[in-house]
């Protein structure tokens, strides 16, 4: 195969399901699609501003093209957050992430977690508007309207909720695997108990409908593993929601790295900056991380479905960690 072929090669996966190569390849170079075709093929050569249009519109890297028998691995990255509204960036491009992945019939997401993820704080109401509050003031840029103090019935936080559901609904279409450690809940649990006593929240009471909130989510969580399936907080499965596989390690320590099994690629995203992620679709590197999550997979406990005792286990030990935070402040 040519070198042409091997490029077009490279560009097929991230190709839409609903679309076809010739067609992308067509309208990104303003061509008929018997020409493009003569490009796929090879028999007609591609310019460098061709070339150039084609990285672009397909967000390919031609390093990463020539660097492939390399040890070199590219990775991407969103663009940087604006400073205005760095959440509601953040947000957006979440969303288009999860549409990505759901444009596929075939798609997994992997998970390998050190904090409980984002999705799962959208699940209440209550505890996604504190995680705003906590990201605008202690990681992102702030908005335009930063409050001073956490409290509930604001419209500051309101703008994010919208957005939260759609990650949320389209988070939840993607059949899952998880992989926790016991460490799961202690970096929102943390954060609370901070907040709370730096004063950063309005008050006793909203501290407590805020680990009221964490608990819902513990339970919900459990249901779905109970299940198999992912649902929202307080209605039924769904058959449009995908399956949700759960399992506990307690000997590594997990570092929110995400795999994305898409059609006939992968994708591996890794955590950076706390919120963001990079991104690379590099093959080799992908299927090193696949092997080593099945492998880490095999070394867990399965709470979901039939891992009755496990789960059972696991989640009294979660909600007992809440409900002695909840004591504290009742003592």
């Amino acid at each position: 195969m040519n070198t042409q072929a091997q490029f077009f090669q490279r560009l097929k996966p991230t190709v839409p399901p609903y679309s076809s190569l010739a067609a992308e390849v067509a309208a990104t170079l303003k061509v008929s699609l018997d020409s493009a075709y003569r490009r796929i093929r090879g028999e007609k050569l591609l310019d460098f501003d061709e070339i150039s249009l084609l990285c672009q519109e397909f967000n390919i890297s031609l390093d990463e093209f020539l660097c492939l028998k390399n040890d070199s691995i590219l990775f991407k990255s969103t663009s940087s957050p604006p400073r205005e509204d760095a959440l509601a960036h953040w947000m957006v491009e979440m969303v288009k992430q999860l549409y990505y992945i759901n444009s596929y019939p075939k798609r997994h997401l992997y998970f390998l977690i050190k904090d409980l993820p984002p999705f799962h704080h959208f699940f209440h109401p209550i505890l996604a508007s504190f995680k705003f509050f906590f990201w605008t003031n202690s990681i992102l840029p702030p908005g335009e309207q930063q409050l001073e103090k956490f409290c509930l019935d604001t419209k500051y936080l309101s703008g994010y909720e919208i957005l939260a559901k759609r990650i949320l609904r389209a988070y939840a279409k993607v059949p899952s695997t998880e992989i926790w450690n016991k460490d799961t809940l202690n970096t929102t649990l943390r954060q609370i108990e901070t907040y709370h006593e730096m004063g950063l929240i309005q008050d006793s009471e909203t501290t407590k409908q805020i680990y009221g909130g964490l608990l819902e989510v513990v339970d919900h969580l459990e249901k779905m593993a109970s299940d198999g399936q992912k649902s929202l907080l307080g209605q039924a499965t769904n058959p449009d929601f995908g399956e949700y596989r759960l399992y506990q390690n307690d000997i590594v320590s997990g570092d929110n790295t995400l795999l994305a099994e898409i059609g006939d690629t992968k994708i591996t995203y890794l955590n950076h900056s706390v919120l963001y992620f990079v991104g690379s679709t590099d093959k080799g590197f992908n299927e090193e991380v696949f092997k080593n999550m099945n492998n880490l997979i095999k070394r867990s406990s399965l709470m979901s479905g039939a891992g009755e005792k496990e789960r059972a286990q696991v989640f009294k030990k979660l909600r007992r960690k809440v409900q002695a935070k909840l004591d504290a402040m009742n003592a």
